[in-house]
């Protein structure tokens, strides 16, 4: 019965609080946001016990994607159902109005840093909205070493020891897992491994309003986890493959995850037979067509397409900027 509902799962962001955070998500998703405090991240795509997504319209309506994982994983996953334990991204937008905590993340084999039933975490972003502070802080100067980053730590200058640059609109940032890293001012897509494990090196001597205390740091877990010989990380160069009927560009491709980016206004094809992806709306209004239905795809909005989907075409109303995120294969 599940098979003759398959269909482009549009799903629901889900939002958290961060003491970094904004409003401008408001703008930018159809949801509204929660209360009136900072919210700085929605996750648009996860598959993790304490906040899993949900079908947000169509007959599944309600559905976990846990929920349609364990019942049909042929029909979501294609050829790679059996290869996961969960769905193995997690897809967000980041709202950082302040600047996020100096931190980073452990890789996958590191096993002594990781909590058991979590993965390392590579990730990447594409930057949505950039405000006149913004900031990216990725990799360290050359040349430092612990004992450096220590005294840096000591001194609360943690900000002299990392490579930053100013970013623009469109920039794709691409961070290997054990990079440190932070950003500011910034309106950013983030795509990453299904985990939640961050090392907080240094948070700017911040207070939580809620708490009113600092948040903790991991300081040891972190100069365990840092990569000292990595350096300056600038924005990618895009890898254009099409030029029409839109402009195709390949903006990440790892053993984790792989993103491209639709731009144009003509129709064109998105999603692949037998393998599942992703589609995020960056800009403009549309429609997917799939058995002779439409299913809306605009701003902000999230479509799953299951692998049983298939390609189908994307009929922009205005010109757009999509993303389409895939699993490596």
């Amino acid at each position: 019965m599940i098979e003759s509902l398959m269909y482009p799962l549009r799903i629901e962001p889900i939002y958290q609080y961060r003491v970094w955070g904004g409003r401008r998500l408001a703008d930018f998703l159809m949801a509204p946001l929660p209360g009136d405090g900072p919210i700085g991240e929605a996750w648009l795509l996860s598959d993790r016990d304490d906040h899993p997504s949900r079908v947000a319209a169509g007959s599944l309506k309600g559905s976990t994607l846990r929920q349609l994982l364990e019942q049909s994983p042929d029909l979501l996953l294609g050829k790679l159902a059996g290869r996961f334990r969960r769905f193995p991204v997690l897809l967000k937008f980041l709202d950082a109005r302040d600047k996020l905590s100096v931190q980073v993340h452990p890789e996958d084999g590191q096993q002594g840093d990781i909590p058991a039933g979590e993965s390392g975490k590579t990730e990447a972003w594409v930057v949505l909205e950039a405000g006149p502070t913004s900031r990216i802080y990725a990799g360290l100067k050359p040349g430092t070493t612990r004992a450096e980053l220590e005294r840096a730590l000591a001194s609360r200058a943690v900000a002299d020891s990392l490579a930053s640059f100013t970013p623009v609109v469109g920039d794709a940032v691409f961070l290997r897992a054990r990079t440190v890293h932070s950003l500011s001012d910034l309106l950013v897509f983030e795509v990453q491994e299904n985990s939640d494990v961050t090392f907080r090196l240094y948070d700017w001597d911040r207070v939580d309003p809620k708490t009113g205390k600092p948040r903790p740091l991991q300081i040891e877990q972190a100069m365990a986890c840092i990569d000292f010989g990595q350096v300056a990380i600038g924005p990618v160069v895009p890898v254009i493959e099409e030029v029409a009927p839109v402009r195709r560009e390949r903006l990440f491709q790892c053993e984790h995850f792989s993103v491209w980016r639709h731009t144009g206004q003509a129709s064109f094809s998105v999603g692949a037979v037998d393998t599942p992806r992703v589609l995020v709306g960056l800009v403009g209004e549309g429609e997917l067509e799939h058995a002779g239905l439409p299913f809306p795809l605009g701003r902000g909005d999230v479509v799953f397409l299951p692998a049983a989907v298939g390609a189908c075409t994307y009929r922009p109303h205005t010109p757009v900027n999509v993303l389409e995120v895939a699993l490596p294969e």
